[in-house]
């Protein structure tokens, strides 16, 4: 346990030490590969950095975005646009630190976070959160830029959401928030799909079985998706004593957005395999009782519908 902690430390500090060659083709890096809440010690939350020709680009941005993205080389002031598929703490507690992490090194460009109904609103926030700093900062260092000019939040819809000469990406609403019509509208979850010139990239964020995801993912090459059993998640929770605090009406709600609203390994890989994807890599992996999981098993499950390979993201994980 020492020794694999001690080499997980030493990958660490030399991930600290790289920088992202310029001249790299496209790639992309698991920041974090944590799904769900619950902080983990080996496991930031979700988080992924696509990086075409030296550009990057973040999905995602759990907590702990701006440890990873140092660690990962990535020079954080060249950081332009931030996705966010949906508004769970896990895919967006990172936002605010790093927002005001690239205020603090005379961000003058504006940083454009995209996200559904409720992104304009978390930026302001965001904004809101670090305005004590800015005003002790701009009153001691002479700091004369307006956090609210360099931080815009976009509401998206279905479509096409940005395109620049590096990336097209396009978003559609995706199967993690369907308890209703009604709740669907006032919160939404998507899907990102990146076309470059030469790879295609699509990101699930959280979604139960979703034809909209095939769909945008059709005839894609890499996959990113995020997979889980709630079994395991039960199991923890029982390990830990939160299971049995909970109400029933709370045990049957919770284990039905589980079982609908997220996706197991084969239903992954079925919908990977339809789509015609060539790789498929599992991330936003929920937790279970075994704090040092390797999930080995989701890929030998996932083997079994989908013919392509098959990947286990790990944060800082390059492809």
């Amino acid at each position: 346990m020492k020794i694999k902690r001690k080499i997980t430390a030493i990958f660490l500090l030399l991930a600290s030490f790289s920088t992202f060659p310029e001249t790299s083709p496209t790639t992309l890096i698991l920041l974090g590969t944590a799904g769900g809440p619950l902080p983990r010690a080996h496991r930031a939350q979700s988080s992924q950095a696509l990086i075409v020709n030296g550009q990057p680009y973040i999905i995602d941005a759990g907590d702990g975005l701006t440890r990873r993205i140092v660690q990962a080389g990535i020079n954080f002031t060249k950081v332009n646009q931030i996705f966010i598929t949906h508004l769970h703490n896990d895919h967006m507690a990172g936002l605010a630190p790093f927002l005001d992490t690239s205020w603090q090194y005379s961000r003058r460009k504006p940083i454009n976070v995209f996200g559904p109904i409720g992104t304009s609103l978390t930026v302001k926030g965001a904004i809101q959160y670090m305005s004590v700093d800015a005003e002790i900062r701009g009153d001691s260092e002479g700091k004369t830029i307006k956090l609210e000019d360099v931080f815009v939040g976009n509401d998206i819809k279905d479509g096409v959401i940005f395109k620049d000469e590096n990336v097209k990406v396009t978003a559609i609403q995706n199967d993690h928030y369907h308890f209703s019509p009604e709740f669907s509208k006032k919160h939404q979850s998507f899907s990102y799909r990146f076309d470059t010139k030469d790879k295609c990239f699509v990101f699930s964020g959280d979604t139960g079985p979703s034809s909209n995801l095939e769909k945008l993912a059709t005839g894609c090459d890499v996959l990113v998706a995020e997979v889980g059993k709630v079994e395991d998640v039960v199991a923890l929770q029982e390990k830990n004593g939160t299971w049995n605090m909970k109400t029933e009406d709370e045990k049957k709600s919770w284990t039905r957005h589980m079982v609908e609203e997220h996706m197991t390994p084969e239903q992954v890989a079925h919908i990977a395999q339809k789509s015609g994807i060539k790789v498929l890599i599992f991330s936003h992996l929920l937790p279970s009782s075994d704090a040092n999981d390797t999930y080995q098993r989701f890929k030998e499950e996932a083997a079994k519908s989908f013919n392509g390979q098959i990947l286990i993201g790990n944060d800082l994980m390059r492809y």
